[in-house]
């Protein structure tokens, strides 16, 4: 293929826009707020789950003690009937007398067991209710931070894509008045390789960063100035100037 020398040398000016431009794509794609938002929201679903839970056991604990405590209320409501009972001398027949003392003692057991059974379920909510409490402290730590990052990371982006419009926005006057032929090949290896074009510096190839050996160069220098070349290595345009060496 031939290309003016010229047109070879604007097209470096494309290469530049284009690879700074595949850049801040990559920049935008890679934050650092992007993974820790994602670690972080996964950890708050996760969070979510338990907050449930812990929500579960809570209430199911409420209504445990609201049990526990109407049958303690309900056995010494029971026993104070029977005491004022004895204590006014409704009861006077001793062998009723004799049955309902021994009622009182079964009452006063009876309520020791049940106070016994309710705290044991009021210790158990107290502890479910600060583990649930801490894992609302948690969200709430979560929520904010993600917040806070996902501020940052708009931030950044809305930066990069104001960047990333200027450097677009400069492609079509940088590309413009180049050949057909020319922009058609470097565009097919500029999504083959990321860069299609790069100057040939110092006998360098500035895409693969690969030295020419002494037969490329002397290759290269027999090459008409028109003539485009291409590196024996990454394929990419390799565009001569007098930084090339040759």
């Amino acid at each position: 293929m031939k290309a003016d020398p010229t047109h070879q040398v604007q097209l470096l000016d494309v290469a530049e826009l284009d690879s700074r431009a595949a850049q801040l794509r990559h920049q935008r794609a890679h934050l650092p707020e992007l993974a820790e938002i994602a670690t972080l929201t996964s950890e708050r679903t996760a969070l979510t789950d338990q907050v449930r839970d812990a929500r579960i056991v809570v209430d199911d604990l409420t209504v445990e003690q609201a049990k526990a405590d109407r049958e303690v209320e309900q056995v010494r409501t029971r026993r104070e009937r029977d005491r004022s009972r004895m204590d006014s001398g409704q009861i006077t027949n001793p062998k009723d007398l004799e049955r309902m003392q021994h009622e009182l003692v079964s009452l006063e057991r009876r309520i020791s067991t049940l106070e016994d059974a309710e705290l044991e379920v009021m210790e158990a909510l107290e502890e479910a209710q600060q583990v649930l409490d801490g894992l609302g402290i948690r969200a709430e730590d979560l929520d904010a931070r993600i917040a806070e990052l996902v501020a940052q990371r708009d931030e950044k982006q809305a930066a990069i894509d104001a960047s990333l419009t200027e450097v677009t926005g400069a492609r079509g006057p940088a590309a413009e008045g180049l050949p057909d032929d020319l922009m058609a090949l470097y565009e097919r290896l500029r999504e083959q390789k990321g860069v299609g074009a790069a100057l040939l510096r110092a006998r360098q190839c500035g895409g693969c960063h690969m030295t020419l050996d002494a037969s490329e160069i002397s290759r290269i220098k027999a090459a008409p100035a028109d003539e485009v070349i291409r590196c024996e290595e990454c394929q990419r345009i390799l565009v001569r100037t007098d930084e090339s060496g040759l």
